[in-house]
């Protein structure tokens, strides 16, 4: 179960979030935020942080303090994932945005290689766009759609070019505050026949 608590928002390409302690993690102060411009992984404050960026000429910029992370990017970026969570994942606001962009539960597995999102909201654009519906799961009093996609020569936690699956859970209701049982989610891909491997990073993201 991962509760997260959001403080985002979406403006001039600039977003920030808030990340609820939990079990396995601590909160101190620092004296200013730590600055990452390039894809980057690491531990702070005991919390993990991923930042992944596709060009990292566009000037992107992430800020990890204190169990909070802020994220600012160019217009022309392609693709940017940032976050901050735990390393591994396990089963146990406001946000706005006039473009493309979403908020989720997201990590990856390997053995085999899954990616995978649990999704809390989006903008204008639905991630499962041109994927076929193949059930749903209702968890944290709202209903998940699910999909399930094979990337093919994509950037992996692995390599550059890898071919994996990546698993979606989609909720109908957004919102920005709560719970996520990711095992409500992970028992209902395994039901499906969508299989899982060992757990590797599981952060609350932006893309």
């Amino acid at each position: 179960m991962v509760s997260f608590r959001t403080l985002l928002s979406l403006c001039a390409a600039a977003v920030a979030v808030k990340a609820a302690p939990c079990s396995n993690a601590t909160t101190s102060a620092l004296a200013r935020p730590t600055t990452f411009s390039s894809s980057t992984t690491g531990t702070q404050d005991g919390y993990f942080y991923s930042l992944y960026m596709e060009d990292s000429s566009t000037g992107t910029t992430m800020d990890v303090e204190s169990g909070s992370y802020s994220l600012t990017w160019s217009a022309d970026v392609v693709d940017v994932v940032a976050g901050l969570g735990w390393n591994p994942g396990s089963a146990h606001g406001s946000f706005s945005t006039s473009g493309n962009a979403y908020l989720s539960v997201y990590g990856w597995t390997t053995s085999p290689l899954v990616e995978y999102y649990i999704v809390e909201s989006y903008g204008d654009y639905n991630p499962s766009s041109g994927l076929t519906l193949l059930g749903t799961v209702t968890s944290d009093d709202g209903t998940y759609d699910l999909y399930s996609t094979t990337r093919t020569n994509a950037p992996s936690i692995e390599s550059d070019s890898s071919t994996f699956n990546q698993y979606w859970s989609i909720r109908q209701s957004h919102r920005t505050s709560g719970t996520v049982t990711t095992a409500n989610h992970f028992n209902a891909w395994a039901a499906l026949g969508l299989s899982m491997g060992t757990f590797n990073y599981q952060i609350v993201a932006t893309e």
